[in-house]
């Protein structure tokens, strides 16, 4: 019975940073059969993170039928990953050839550095381009015909497929380095790019719409299509409602990522812009690349867990929330959350976490008020750059990440944006957006926007403060105090 009655459901694995989640979404929107496994990358030297495929191979298959059995029969599969990791394996075994490395790896800073002042090609150590090269450089078997590369969501989509799907999509394959906006419109590899690194073409996957028939997860009872392939973020966008120029939602969790809806129209590259956003493709559907901006704050729930762990101000982060509300405000205290750097719009690496205004009535309490405002006007940031490039207006903000639980921080970031700020319902709006793009592509709703409109927020937080200009004004200046704190890494520029 519950074949038939829910065979219109989807199948979404989401692989994140620590963890390997899967889920299956019905027809009208709820979640059922969520499964989790944690799989926590490694670090074995500072600056260095890595992977392990086979570990994540096995978590993908297990979370997948675990969510099936709890779950329903399904029509179709979605993927969405992290971005950018690279790993590496043999076409004929299907076994890695080294450790995966994370998209937070920084091994390759040098090469970034090298590339940029010989063959005038900008890569950031977090994009998968330098990855490959550093793999293929310093691990043999990498340089054999037989080797084969992938980002997170084409290993997901070869496990699935028990290693029938060679595949990556447009939204993926433009944050690589590897692609520009004009092979990404053919859904193609950028020859000068891979004629720069040496790279052959034959060890990359395939570039496909992000909505499309992938292939079929042959790995999984019933043996269903796999229908769609997005990067996390933008899938994250896609099921907030992130289908309308303007729209934009903000994910705050260790770090913060903003993410706005632009349309059709394609930018003239990929590069950084001077606000400092990134163009990205929010999904793809026959040959239409949807596009959008993102900006990027370096720490967001990270500074929480800073107050927790090496502050010892509270006891957990949930904590932060109740303290910071039983004062009315930071009584003048200015938290700067540049812990390891800034992202948009400065791109700092040389900034430092700054903290201004102390009294000797400065209270922890007002303290931890300030880090939650602190992060509430760096994403108040992010959202003026995103506006500012894209030329666009955001309504309303829709926020989602374990730090949108926190009321005291959402009623900041509504102030310091002056915008009603929508909580997500769910906070697994990754699942919903990848769901909503194979479930689209399969039949299971006619357009991203019918199956959009299923979802509402959990509560929308208007803005209450009057002075938000001066607020802000004050707030520049501190962010002015907290850069060039270490001019050799201000000085990096990525």
């Amino acid at each position: 019975m519950a074949s038939t009655t829910y065979a219109m459901s989807v199948l979404v694995v989401d692989v994140g940073t620590t963890g390997v989640r899967a889920a299956v979404v019905r027809e009208d929107a709820t979640i059922v059969g969520f499964t989790y496994a944690p799989l926590p990358p490694t670090s074995p030297f500072p600056g260095l993170v890595e992977f392990d495929g086979v570990a994540m191979r096995e978590a993908v298959l297990g979370v997948a039928h675990a969510a099936l059995a709890a779950g329903d029969a399904v029509r179709a599969v979605g993927i969405t990953a992290q971005r950018a990791s690279t790993i590496m394996w043999d076409a004929r075994t299907g076994e890695p050839l080294a450790p995966g490395l994370g998209w937070q790896d920084l091994r390759t800073v040098g090469d970034c550095i090298r590339l940029r002042g010989e063959k005038g090609l900008v890569f950031a150590p977090n994009q998968t381009a330098t990855k490959l090269t550093w793999l293929r450089a310093n691990v043999e078997a990498a340089r054999s015909p037989h080797a084969r590369v992938g980002t997170v969501d084409t290993w997901v989509a070869a496990v699935l497929s028990n290693f029938s799907v060679h595949a990556t999509d447009s939204s993926n394959a433009a944050v690589t380095g590897l692609a520009d906006h004009a092979s990404l419109t053919k859904h193609t590899w950028s020859a000068s790019v891979l004629d720069a690194l040496n790279i052959n073409p034959s060890a990359l996957p395939r570039i496909v719409p992000t909505m499309s028939t992938i292939g079929t997860a042959s790995a999984l009872p019933g043996a269903p299509p796999i229908m769609a392939m997005v990067g996390d973020q933008q899938a994250s966008l896609v099921g907030q409602g992130g289908v309308v120029p303007g729209a934009a939602k903000a994910t705050f969790g260790t770090g913060g990522m903003l993410d706005m809806y632009s349309g059709t129209v394609t930018p003239p590259h990929l590069a950084r812009t001077s606000a400092g956003t990134f163009p990205i493709v929010v999904y793809s559907q026959g040959n239409t690349l949807h596009w959008g901006a993102e900006a990027i704050m370096l720490t967001a729930g990270s500074n929480v867990e800073w107050l927790v762990s090496d502050m010892g101000l509270i006891p957990n982060a949930v904590a932060s929330d109740a303290l910071a509300a039983s004062v009315t405000s930071s009584d003048g205290v200015v938290f700067v959350p540049s812990l390891i750097g800034m992202g948009t719009p400065h791109w700092d690496y040389g900034a430092r976490g700054t903290l201004l205004g102390l009294t000797r009535g400065t209270t922890k309490t007002h303290v931890v008020r300030a880090v939650l405002e602190g992060v509430a006007h760096r994403g108040a940031d992010l959202l003026e750059a995103c506006e500012r490039d894209s030329g666009l207006h955001v309504d309303q903000l829709r926020v989602d990440g374990g730090m949108s639980r926190n009321g005291v921080f959402v009623q900041a970031l509504s102030n310091a944006t002056m915008r009603p700020v929508a909580v997500c319902r769910d906070t697994e709006a990754t699942t919903l957006g990848a769901a909503f793009l194979a479930g689209v592509s399969a039949g299971v709703w006619s357009s991203l926007g019918e199956a959009a409109a299923l979802v509402a927020p959990l509560r929308v937080v208007e803005p209450t403060e009057t002075n938000t200009s001066v607020v802000r004004a004050q707030w520049h200046e501190a962010v002015s105090r907290s850069r060039g704190w270490i001019p050799e890494l201000s000085a990096l520029d990525f």
